[in-house]
């Protein structure tokens, strides 16, 4: 190959440089995952090269058997991958390897903790196998020619990982991409063709394309292995999902996933299943130990790859699997699908609503599965799946109608009665543990699980003993406006409407509350003029047993927490005024209804801590603050 242009030299893209750094100091201790990586990228190249040859045959230029295939030479200290997939256009080498063009680059470098084993799991998930090279290599050689392009459209890259590279045209006789490691002097453990057997037999066997190397054979004169001229398969070169489960070890189950994922860890749960009927297809599908660092970005999904009868089609079928259970990772292999499938056919297929719905049940019955586990693995394995994805399951509430019954069963809470921070309590679990008579489930929400537990509204629900729902997720004030009943019980805001405990209140508490509503009714009418601009009512509450007061909704009117998220993510929202609940054995309220002089002073004070206590913001926090310093000052004198 000879140079047809200068040679050019560009320097790599800044996020480039920091993650070449990661790369070889947070993956030393795991260094063969290399070749996963170059391996895999090189499929993925042949996958390609596959699809875009269904509408333009002649890209195969005449060499339709895809193979990738792995050499090592002792004198020259290299290691070598190549494959005669799509290959790589000069923009694509720039694009891809010199430039770390994606979305969420810079969530992605903030996620980075300092951790080497936390570290190598973001990078995986960030899908740059390609610098992983740089591990064991101090130089690498890039080689590639884009099928479709001419011999002189070659391109040969060069770097030592520090900072630069160089770029010169050259001319490439065969498509495809050749990858030259130039070896630490440290590394040479890998120039050995049993180890890199092992690895490709470990980390690669379920490649579906032969992954190729020249046969060895002991030399009685040499004592010792020589490398032949003929070729040896060294992978059994076919789909994992198309083989029988019980062929199919644990261990490989693991390797395909970490293929498919980019992940370095074993999955949490995984189901392998082949459906037959009207639409048949294989679904080997995993659920991740660890959350990816872009979960919540709803738009950025990297989830399921779709093949048509062992044919790539595509890389994130997003139409197979509803929003909240992004997710998952995996493979689907139909047998029905024409193979020109495009995103469009998609949009509107029949059968693909069809294998949506069969993947979207199983899936939920994977995750019922690690919910119902009784042993401690079991519990384990749940409680990490709902630590890492529980806040996106929630989203399935509104998402998915038809199985809101099924995802609801599966949703953990805190409650007033758990004795840790973390969300153990089903909604089952709630309904067996309700009082005799109680007919809702009560729930409060707030910005944070602290806030939520010491909230003004809990303290009668405390004295009675009755459970309530903490509810501390950005996502849970969506969760209650889906979700308002279950299992015939409504769903009720302790913060929202009238107090009415039904059967929990007895007519002593009753009768009692009439009078004090009586007695105090001059005091609340008062205190409502008062506060006229700021509260839709002043009422007396038996909701509190220690505070003065407390802000309740009205029963159709929006929260008050629901209303601060909307507004700190920029929606404009109609303030609808709260209403103020006093509290008749308060001494604070007791003395409000002598108070003369300073009563609106005192009213204000009451409305605003009861505001802050409910995770408001202050209008006027001066104004506050000027009252409550003269009012102390006039109690210290008195």
């Amino acid at each position: 190959m000879q140079a047809e242009t200068t040679k050019e030299q560009l320097s790599f893209q800044a996020e480039a440089k920091q993650l070449l750094k990661l790369m070889i100091h947070s993956l030393y201790s795991n260094k063969e995952i290399f070749l996963r990586e170059l391996i895999s990228n090189a499929s993925d190249a042949a996958d390609k090269l596959r699809f875009e040859a269904l509408t333009d045959a002649a890209l195969y230029e005449s060499d339709s058997d895809l193979n990738i295939r792995v050499s090592y030479d002792v004198e020259e200290q290299t290691i070598t991958i190549s494959d005669n997939g799509i290959g790589m256009s000069r923009q694509e080498v720039i694009d891809h390897i010199g430039t770390i063009a994606k979305s969420g680059t810079h969530e992605f470098f903030n996620s980075l903790s300092g951790d080497q084993v936390k570290d190598a799991h973001l990078i995986g998930q960030f899908g740059v196998g390609f610098y992983s090279a740089f591990i064991i290599a101090d130089k690498v050689t890039l080689l590639t020619r884009r099928a479709g392009l001419t011999a002189e459209h070659g391109v040969r890259w060069e770097s030592n990982g520090e900072g630069d590279y160089t770029l010169e045209t050259v001319v490439k006789p065969t498509r495809g991409t050749e990858i030259i490691l130039h070896l630490r002097k440290d590394e040479n453990e890998f120039l050995n063709g049993m180890r890199i057997r092992t690895i490709i037999r470990k980390y690669s066997d379920h490649i579906t394309l032969p992954i190729l190397m020249k046969k060895e054979e002991w030399s009685q004169e040499e004592k010792k292995n020589e490398i032949t001229d003929e070729d040896e398969t060294i992978n059994q070169a076919n789909a994992l999902w198309a083989r029988p489960k019980n062929e199919i070890t644990a261990e490989q189950y693991d390797e395909f996933y970490k293929h498919v994922a980019h992940d370095f860890e074993p999955p949490l749960a995984y189901l392998h299943a082949r459906v037959e009927g009207k639409q048949e297809y294989t679904q080997l599908l995993y659920i991740p130990a660890r959350a990816p660092f872009d979960l919540f970005d709803r738009e950025h999904r990297r989830g399921i790859k779709l093949y048509v009868q062992r044919v790539f089609i595509m890389d994130d079928a997003e139409k197979l699997l509803p929003n909240y259970l992004r997710f998952v990772r995996g493979v689907i292999d139909s047998n029905n699908l024409p193979l020109n499938v495009s995103r469009e056919i998609l949009q509107e297929s029949k059968d693909i609503e069809s294998i949506r719905a069969g993947i979207v049940k199983k899936v939920l019955g994977l995750i019922e599965e690690l919910s119902k586990n009784e042993d401690d693995d079991g519990k384990e394995r749940f409680r990490t799946f709902y630590r890492e994805f529980g806040q996106v399951l929630k989203e399935g509430v509104g998402e998915d109608y038809a199985n809101r019954e099924r995802i609801a069963k599966l949703l953990r809470f805190v409650t007033t009665q758990s004795d840790t921070e973390e969300p153990t309590v089903s909604l089952e679990t709630y309904l067996q543990r309700m009082k005799e008579g109680q007919e809702k489930i009560y729930y409060v929400t707030a910005d944070s699980l602290k806030a939520a537990k010491n909230s003004p509204h809990l303290e009668v629900f405390r004295k009675k003993g009755i459970e309530v729902l903490l509810l501390s997720d950005r996502i849970d004030e969506w969760l209650v406006t889906n979700l308002t009943e279950f299992e015939g019980k409504s769903l009720q805001s302790v913060a929202k409407g009238g107090l009415d405990l039904g059967s929990l209140e007895d007519e002593t508490e009753k009768e009692e509350r009439e009078k004090e509503s009586s007695a105090f009714q001059e005091l609340t009418e008062k205190m409502k003029e008062a506060l006229r601009e700021q509260v839709k009512d002043v009422r007396v509450t038996f909701r509190l047993t220690e505070s003065p007061a407390c802000l309740v909704a009205d029963t159709y009117d929006m929260g008050g927490n629901l209303e601060r998220l909307l507004k700190s993510a920029g929606q404009k929202v109609q303030h609808a005024k709260p209403i103020l609940e006093i509290n008749p054995h308060h001494p604070m309220v007791q003395r409000l209804k002598t108070e003369v002089e300073n009563f609106e002073d005192w009213s204000h004070i009451l409305f605003d801590q009861a505001l802050l206590a409910e995770g408001g913001q202050l209008e006027d926090p001066a104004a506050f603050v000027k009252r409550l310093n003269e009012l102390l000052l006039l109690k210290s004198l008195s």
